[in-house]
């Protein structure tokens, strides 16, 4: 990894200011009315650097491989003489050259992710660190003074005013990294328009009392365009409603989005998007978008997509043609199926995958490559590793969640997991919350496996109150028998040797306080 070598004698460190230090970047941070700083939020910083290293070298790939198609249409026009002179080297101005990026981080308080990005990315050509603050922007001039860099110019001015000049299409830039105190909502519409094609956007919202809360849905509604689900597996449901928010922004302008990488972490949400122009690709997003009905007792959930994309092959040429229409609704009534409870509605959200297998596996092959460039490598690959395993399908459980539904003793996670993988089914976890499985079995499927393990550990009916969800449950006899002999692909979380999910760091450990005047929406 990329990195300047700094020594700390060599910094004046004011009396009213500390010098704090993360990785290959020193700050000087004021002691009062200062940009606001969050060290827990390292771990964000680092995976950060992680995949927009990861996505910059994809990003050269690619170049160069359009530079090499557009090289060999020329050589095939001009024939083989001027070939052989191209070849010598005068190839009329088509020459295979490294693509550097330019990164926008428009909300950049102290500059520390800024610096980080110019220190430990080798593919930056620069990095613009925005505020609108004049306190931030003094104190970022000096944080990148003191590091010694040239690859970062600060700017001094309203975030949406800055991307919204960037919009077109010669003036866009590679990477555009939102990080917002709350939600990254105000700021979408222009980052979507001043991402290069093909570049990437990251997005942070840390107002998970709102998209993942029940004591907020209108305010969800306004800010991302959808009503948050009561359930455990609210902050999946978060990641989904973020990034439909985000789809449809960019969609307006023909735009297409793939999430590369989704997570639920601590008390935000982080997600990484390529940005592609490909009006043939936002004609998708209607069937990538779905409704949910989800029971307010047993948790079951229906989904009803918005629309659905259908394929007809051409008889005569053997084309595939799409066809986009809309889908038949409702899928249920007003009462679950399973428990009899009522259902509320939850989303629109995003009803596709969460991550780009590929990308996340080559994101993690870079920080165990190198453990030593991240201040939390050991989490990195925990969670990293737990994200390349999960499955595609929306939402998880938990065996004791699902037990609790029953009021009978609880399976372990492998018990569980064994049950369905021997009917099977897939299993993995999911990195959203700790001790929880994704399948791609139904509710009811999942409610079979609880109803074989009570036949095996019996529940006092005499304790259940005729009517309630409970009763409703347990009045069903299971379709089939499970298996509980345990299987080898079964989820041990025993065997867990990786910190995949969040240990309180330090007392009152969160998302902070706000800093004061005009720097109060800056968090670094």
């Amino acid at each position: 990894m990329s990195s300047t070598q700094i020594s700390t004698s060599s910094i004046t460190v004011p009396e009213d200011h500390t010098l704090h230090r993360e990785n290959s970047a020193f700050i000087l941070l004021p002691s009062e009315n200062g940009a606001f700083l969050n060290p827990v939020q390292e771990f964000n910083r680092d995976l950060s650097v992680a995949c927009i290293r990861v996505w910059s070298e994809r990003n050269n790939r690619e170049q160069e491989r359009l530079w090499d198609l557009r090289r060999d249409r020329q050589e095939a026009k001009v024939g083989a003489r001027d070939a052989k002179r191209r070849k010598a080297g005068k190839n009329n101005g088509i020459y295979h050259k490294t693509h550097k990026i330019t990164i926008l981080e428009p909300l950049s308080a102290t500059g520390l992710r800024s610096i980080r990005y110019a220190n430990e990315i080798p593919l930056v050509n620069y990095v613009i660190a925005n505020d609108l603050s004049p306190e931030a922007t003094a104190v970022m001039r000096r944080n990148v003074d003191i590091n010694g860099l040239g690859k970062v110019r600060v700017h001094e001015g309203d975030a949406c005013t800055l991307m919204y000049n960037h919009r077109e299409e010669r003036q866009r830039v590679d990477v555009i990294d939102l990080d917002p105190y709350g939600t990254a909502a105000p700021f979408m519409d222009a980052a979507v328009q001043a991402v290069a094609d093909g570049g990437l956007l990251c997005v942070t919202c840390t107002d998970l009392a709102v998209l993942a809360g029940q004591n907020y849905p209108e305010k969800c509604f306004s800010n991302y365009g959808g009503i948050p689900v009561k359930s455990e597996y609210t902050h999946e449901a978060a990641l989904r409603l973020v990034i439909n928010s985000v789809a449809n922004a960019a969609a307006r302008y023909g735009r297409s989005i793939t999430p590369l990488l989704s997570l639920s972490i601590d008390f935000y949400v982080r997600l990484f998007f390529k940005i592609r122009s490909s009006p043939s690709d936002v004609k998708r997003l209607a069937s990538k978008t779905a409704i949910y009905f989800v029971c307010t007792s047993c948790q079951a959930f229906h989904e009803q997509p918005l629309g659905k994309a259908v394929e007809k092959i051409s008889e005569s040429s053997g084309q595939i043609n799409i066809m986009y229409k809309t889908t038949i609704g409702p899928t249920v009534g007003t009462e679950c199926g399973e428990c009899g409870s009522k259902m509320h509605v939850a989303g629109p959200m995003w009803s596709g995958p969460l991550h780009d297998n590929d990308f996340v596996e080559e994101v993690l092959r870079l920080v165990k490559e190198n453990p030593n460039a991240f201040g939390t490598s050991s989490r990195m690959q925990g969670m990293l590793t737990v994200a390349s395993e999960e499955l595609e399908s929306s939402f998880y459980f938990t065996p004791s969640k699902m037990a609790g539904n029953f009021h009978c003793s609880s399976p372990s996670m492998q018990d569980a997991g064994s049950a369905l993988l021997n009917a099977g089914h897939k299993i993995s976890r999911s990195h959203a919350l700790p001790g929880s499985i994704k399948t791609n079995a139904s509710r009811k499927e999942i409610h079979d496996v609880i109803r074989s393990w009570i036949k095996l550990h019996p529940v006092k009916m005499s304790n259940i109150k005729e009517g309630s969800p409970a009763f409703a449950l347990l009045s069903k006899e299971p379709t089939s028998i499970a298996d509980f002999t345990r299987h080898p692909g079964a989820v041990d979380s025993s065997s867990v040797k990786l910190v995949r999910y969040q240990q309180n760091p330090t007392p009152n450990w969160g998302p902070g306080s706000r800093a004061g005047g005009k720097a109060s929406k800056r968090k670094r």
